[in-house]
């Protein structure tokens, strides 16, 4: 079988095979005479090292990025996050007006009601959908009105993706083109496709050109700002406290309206 790699270092054989000789070029004095120079075969392997070495060290990269998820805070809805896209994705959409370890449990709930792993095909159409996020205790604080965006979100996959969540960033070549297919599904603001595309960048290895910048200041290194920087139970406390900082000073900020105190 022959590997991207082996093709590249074929190419390059070829081109130093068609140039003119060394000893040619050693007798009209563009190389030192007495320079032992390598042969075709010689430089095609060294650079098949050369690419298998670097495509490792870039893996090993993202392999590092793409380590088990600790949003929900319970191994087994956590497993389930790092283990299925549509799960991940999900747990973003229900992420709002709850705390954040409900919503991301929200998928684990949801397929334990299921009995099965969940399929966007499947919740895209089942008439039960409601039901299931209002039986007690409800998936979500809108159980009606979050199953109906869900329901919304597995159709756009389906039209558009194959139904595969994780067709949304597999292509994509820049930050900014994730940042608009994100922009795109059904449920996800601006703010809400900057937060998972800073979450999939730092947690989950996925990282085009320029992901940082699309995803804002969700992006920055070492922030503690959202979803994407909790890590731990103590990050999670750690963002959360940040959120009631930012909260409390747009309250401050707000304009008093005459009248009340």
């Amino acid at each position: 079988m022959i590997t991207h790699h082996d093709a590249l270092a074929s190419r390059a054989a070829g081109w130093i095979g068609d140039r003119p000789s060394f000893g040619q070029r050693a007798e009209t004095g563009c190389i030192p005479i007495g320079l032992k120079v390598p042969d075709a075969a010689t430089v095609a392997a060294w650079i098949r090292t050369r690419l298998s070495v670097a495509s490792a060290e870039k893996w090993q990269g993202v392999r590092m990025a793409n380590h088990d998820l600790h949003l929900a805070q319970d191994p087994d809805a956590d497993a389930l996050l790092s283990r299925d896209p549509l799960a991940l994705l999900t747990g973003m959409l229900l992420d709002q007006q709850i705390p954040m370890e409900k919503a991301f449990r929200g998928p684990y709930d949801l397929r334990t009601r299921l009995g099965h792993d969940l399929d966007a095909a499947e919740l895209a159409e089942l008439d039960t959908l409601g039901q299931l996020f209002a039986t007690p205790p409800a998936i979500h604080r809108f159980p009606g009105s979050m199953a109906g965006r869900v329901q919304q979100l597995c159709r756009y996959l389906v039209k558009h993706y194959d139904g595969k969540a994780q067709n949304v960033w597999a292509d994509v070549t820049t930050g900014g083109e994730l940042l608009e297919r994100l922009k795109e599904l059904p449920g996800f603001g601006d703010q809400k496709a900057r937060i998972f595309l800073a979450l999939l960048g730092k947690q989950r290895g996925v990282q085009p050109e320029g992901w940082r910048e699309a995803a804002g200041v969700y992006g920055d290194e070492g922030a503690l700002r959202s979803v994407a920087d909790v890590v731990s139970k103590q990050t999670l406390l750690e963002v959360r406290a940040y959120k009631q900082q930012v909260k409390a000073a747009a309250k401050q900020a707000a304009p008093k309206v005459p009248g009340t105190s």
